[in-house]
Parts: C-alpha cells; sequence; structure tokens
C-alpha cells in the first residue's frame, strides 16, 4: 500500500467557489485522485482554507504558515511513500507583496523539509511531487479583487518559478495550469471539472513516479 499526503490550502480543501461551501469528497481532486489510483494507494487530504508556504498571516492568524504545521503533519501520518504539495496561491496576497521568486523559494523550504524529514519507508523519506498552482483568472469585479490586487501578473510567473526550485531540489513537478483553470467566480478557486482534471494529471505523475 502506497501512502500518499497531498498538502495544500483551500483548493486541495475543497472550497466551491459558486457555493462558498466545501465540495464533497467525491467532488474534491484529492478525494478523485483516491478513485483515480484505486487499491493499492491511500490518499490523505491535508488541505487548510488560506494555508501559504512559509508566511504568518497577520490577519487570518499564524496557523495559516504551512511550515509550522508541515513536520508534525509528516511524522502523524508517517511512514510516506509520496508528498503532494501544492500551495502558493494565497502567498499572493497583497499584504505578502512577495514576487513570485520568494513564493516559489517559499514552496521549496517545504519541499526541503520532507526531504530531510526521515518519514518515508524504512526511515527514508518520502519522495515529493512540487505542483504550481494555476494563474489566477480576471479579478475585477470578484470578492477578492482587493486582497489579491497586483496578484494576477504574478501568478503567471509562477508555473516557471516552481520549476526551477524543483530542478533545483531535485524533486518531481507539475504545472496545474497546464491542465485546468482558475474558476471565473472568484478567480481564485476551481470548479468541479477542474477538480476532476487536476485529479487525472496527478494520478498519471504519481503513476509514473512510484
Amino acid at each position: 500500500m502506497k501512502t500518499i499526503l497531498c498538502y495544500g490550502d483551500s483548493n486541495t480543501w475543497g472550497y466551491n467557489p459558486r457555493l462558498k461551501s466545501r465540495y464533497s469528497k467525491e467532488e474534491r481532486w484529492a478525494g478523485v485522485l483516491r478513485k483515480q489510483l484505486g487499491e493499492g494507494y491511500f490518499v490523505i487530504e491535508e488541505g487548510l482554507n488560506g494555508r501559504t508556504t512559509v508566511w504568518d498571516d497577520p490577519i487570518e492568524g499564524e496557523h495559516k504558515n504551512g511550515k509550522t504545521y508541515l513536520f508534525p503533519c509528516l511524522e502523524s501520518h508517517a511512514p510516506l511513500d509520496l508528498v503532494v504539495v501544492m500551495l502558493g496561491t494565497n502567498d499572493l496576497k497583497n499584504r505578502f507583496g512577495l514576487s513570485a521568486y520568494d513564493i516559489a523559494k517559499g514552496a521549496g523550504t517545504l519541499v526541503q523539509i520532507i526531504q530531510k524529514s526521515g518519514f518515508g519507508q524504512g526511515g527514508q523519506s518520502p519522495k515529493v511531487l512540487l505542483i504550481a498552482p494555476p494563474s489566477l483568472a480576471q479579478l475585477a469585479g470578484t470578492d477578492f479583487a482587493d486582497m489579491f490586487a497586483g496578484g494576477e501578473d504574478k501568478s503567471r510567473q509562477l508555473a516557471d518559478a516552481y520549476r526551477r526550485v524543483a530542478a533545483e531540489l531535485d524533486c518531481e513537478f507539475l504545472d496545474a495550469g497546464s491542465v485546468i483553470t482558475s474558476s471565473p467566480v472568484d478567480a481564485i478557486h476551481f470548479d468541479p471539472e477542474e477538480h476532476q482534471t487536476l485529479a487525472v494529471a496527478v494520478a498519471a505523475k504519481i503513476r509514473s513516479i512510484l
């Protein structure tokens, strides 16, 4: 049995941009992934609304820092074969003032924590799949326009920045923006069909890794 941890934000948690609620476990991409992979794989969902890569959020709280929770999360679910990390969208919030480079480096810090954790099989460390989130859709007129002001342009730079970090750290990489787009409803979250499409792409990538 291969154990896979999906570590992410509201798009892993399953935020529904149309109803402002949570998708069912059958609709969320990690849930669809579980079905796609089938027997022999155990998929763990660890999504949190507002989670950043490595930054304390002065408004939403320090618990949104993905670095703070990662190590105990890894230990509690050990032994792990693979950790899928898809974070960085919340780092685009205007309050942080971060560049795409900074955000990618934040994601890289998480990759390094996993690679040094020893929470894989036999005391080794799990493999890592770093996913660059898709770029934001048009923010104008959405509920998140002010919060993510200036984020559209930076979001389009994330894929290349993440790809470079993944190469530097010798981990697996997937550009989510190559297969899905963010919902035009709020520019941030995924519509149901995007969860389905992402899960299929991630499943194919995982089969090539494990």
